[in-house]
């Protein structure tokens, strides 16, 4: 896309864009149906846990992604005679239409007229009322294998509450997209929030189901509690998979470029410039007003249900697409600060370029010091080492499948 202007001038092109039910190109498409011939998710095994729910009062912590062959899980339940009594929904809704951190109110799915209950608006964590009358909590949301993305925050609470209420929690589980590699700062303590609640790197590896057994195992739920936890396994999933997912995971996420690129350049978002929110391409492309080296231009407009009310809406910004480096990180399997530090270098002298989130998303206030330094991305690489050896082998006594 050198020397072009991205298209965004016609908002109703990014809507449907942004909004299409589809994920990815025919490439990408012919691939997923190449997939479900040959993998199958937790939820596709309903002969390994359609027993467990029979004559039991149900509750499901779910959201759009939990297709089970092209149909919402809740769907497939009821035509199954499963007693559903109440959704919980994560960051984004239940119909996964929210703006990221855009706090969400509960009510009735008109589908289905089942309650639904967030756990991104008033409170993250079900309450001891919102679990009474339930038997079993029933756990399936597409992750994308990244610290900061709050999936794996859900669960972690999800798992308190049954904990606290003895009721058990099956996981059905779900590839990891970005599961093939392990990359990435460790969270180190006093920098726990929820997009960061364990001593993970930002790139952990593991699929939620695996991740469970991990927080069970190392006693991360408050007071040390441990969940009564069964996960479902996938079938014909390694890590080595390159899973292509078959509905994108949140609005910002359209397409499998934006999914392998959002580990590396969601670090923008602890900065004052732009990772296209706004525009078709979210998390493939970065700029700023003011970021003179970059070769494209774009202008950020607001989009109902994905960035309502996107950084510099409706202001010209210059900066470079990385789509390219989607390819790179399978490859090389591993995160790209590269463009981090090439704008953190054009934009030294200007104090304002990293903001208060920055070390919340690298887990420390390590990274922004070194950069600062002007200590160089392979150093700064090479310090990570020690402590990612040590979550691997953490990691290797929770995985279900082979690495």
């Amino acid at each position: 896309m050198n020397g072009s202007r991205i298209n965004i001038l016609f908002l109703a092109v990014i809507i449907t864009a942004l909004s299409c039910s589809s994920f990815g190109s025919a490439s990408q498409t012919r691939q997923q149906d190449s997939d479900r011939k040959t993998l199958l998710t937790g939820a596709e095994r309903m002969d390994e846990y359609l027993p467990l729910l029979q004559n039991m009062t149900v509750a499901v912590t779910t959201n759009h992604s939990a297709l089970v062959h092209g149909k919402h899980l809740i769907d497939t339940l009821l035509a199954r005679g499963v007693r559903i009594s109440k959704i919980f929904s994560p960051e984004h809704g239940f119909r996964g239409d929210a703006d990221a951190g855009a706090l969400i109110d509960g009510g009735t799915d008109p589908a289905t007229g089942l309650q639904v209950i967030s756990l991104y608006g008033a409170r993250k964590k079900p309450s001891a009322n919102d679990m009474k009358h339930i038997d079993i909590m029933i756990f399936d949301i597409q992750d994308v294998g990244v610290r900061f993305y709050t999936y794996i925050s859900t669960l972690t609470l999800v798992m308190e509450a049954c904990a606290e209420q003895r009721i058990p929690l099956l996981v059905l589980d779900r590839p990891n997209p970005n599961g093939f590699y392990v990359d990435g700062p460790v969270l180190r303590p006093g920098f726990e929030s929820f997009v960061g609640m364990h001593p993970v790197p930002v790139v952990h590896g593991m699929t939620v189901g695996e991740y469970a057994q991990m927080v069970n195992g190392e006693g991360w739920l408050k007071k040390n509690a441990t969940c009564d936890l069964q996960v479902i396994r996938c079938e014909g999933y390694t890590h080595g998979t390159l899973y292509h997912l078959p509905v994108k995971p949140s609005p910002n996420l359209p397409d499998m470029e934006s999914v392998y690129l959002y580990p590396s350049l969601c670090f923008f978002e602890g900065t004052f410039m732009s990772v296209g929110r706004g525009t078709s391409s979210p998390f493939r492309v970065i700029g700023h007003p003011e970021y003179a080296p970059g070769n494209i231009s774009f202008t950020p407009v607001s989009v109902i249900g994905a960035a309502t009310n996107p950084p510099f809406m409706n202001t010209l910004c210059r900066g470079f697409d990385y789509s390219h480096l989607a390819d790179s990180v399978k490859a090389q399997k591993r995160l790209f600060l590269e463009p981090l530090f090439r704008a953190a270098a054009f934009f030294e002298k200007n104090p304002k370029f990293f903001n208060t989130y920055f070390n919340t998303l690298a887990g420390s206030d390590e990274m922004q010091k070194q950069i600062k330094s002007g200590m160089g991305y392979s150093e700064i690489r090479r310090l990570w080492s020690k402590e990612l050896e040590a979550f691997k082998a953490i990691r290797n006594k929770y995985l279900l499948y082979p690495d």
